[in-house]
């Protein structure tokens, strides 16, 4: 890949970059090698360390905001709890959505260097539903042994928690790692301009309100600075 990031790369509208890392999933080519590595130390110690999302384009990411965003898909305060979609005002409802979705072009599963991660094994033999949310990784969830194996290890493959608390922005995604020395570069090329340019072309739903709010929105959220 190139040292100088496209902002088609950024935004997750060219990703001829990326190899295929197995299941449906792919990813930048060095974060792949250092993800593989991780897997067989956690294996030897017992970690079933499976992919549950890794890439995915902006496309992608506008379907899963659109769909919320019509109440097709459960949305969630940043607690986790299920919020009644009918009782929502538009801006409630963005907020609702951004806490737990990224805006298409503002994700960091744009750019092949982020992976949600889960232990497939206690997964399969648990008796709950898996929804990917932070109970699950907690002491009586099936993923906890692996958010704590993450804690000991991933810094050691070169990967850490983005989202490791929740600021006011994204929720706290303990499910979620980065592998920094690339990601960094990601982050160094992001632009709001270019996020707003993408945005007004695109044909996501509720275009007004977002563009009207974008320049906190970008702060908060995408940059996931907290609320200003």
């Amino acid at each position: 890949m190139p040292s100088s990031i496209l902002k088609q790369q950024w935004l997750g509208q060219q990703n001829d970059y990326l190899v295929d890392a197995g299941h449906g999933h792919f990813l930048h080519p060095d974060v792949n090698d250092a993800v593989k590595a991780m897997q067989q130390k956690a294996h030897r110690d017992g970690i079933d360390l499976q992919i549950v999302s890794s890439y995915r384009s902006f496309d992608r990411q506008l379907a899963i905001f659109n769909r919320k965003w019509r109440g097709e898909a459960v949305l969630r305060d940043a607690q986790g709890n299920e919020l009644v979609f009918s009782e929502l005002s538009d801006t409630q409802k963005l907020q609702a959505i951004l806490t737990w979705s990224a805006l298409p072009g503002g994700s960091r599963h744009h750019w092949g260097t982020d992976l949600d991660v889960y232990d497939r094994t206690s997964v399969h033999q648990w008796s709950g539903s898996f929804e990917l949310v932070e109970q699950e990784y907690l002491s009586e969830g099936p993923c906890y042994a692996l958010a704590c194996w993450l804690e000991d290890n991933m810094n050691e493959f070169g990967f850490y928690r983005p989202f490791e608390k929740n600021v006011g922005g994204v929720a706290r995604e303990p499910w979620h790692i980065s592998y920094k020395s690339v990601a960094s570069n990601f982050e160094l090329a992001r632009s709001e301009n270019a996020l707003a340019d993408a945005l007004t072309q695109s044909e996501i739903l509720g275009k007004d309100i977002i563009l009207g709010q974008l320049p906190s929105l970008y702060q908060q959220y995408v940059l996931n600075k907290g609320e200003s």
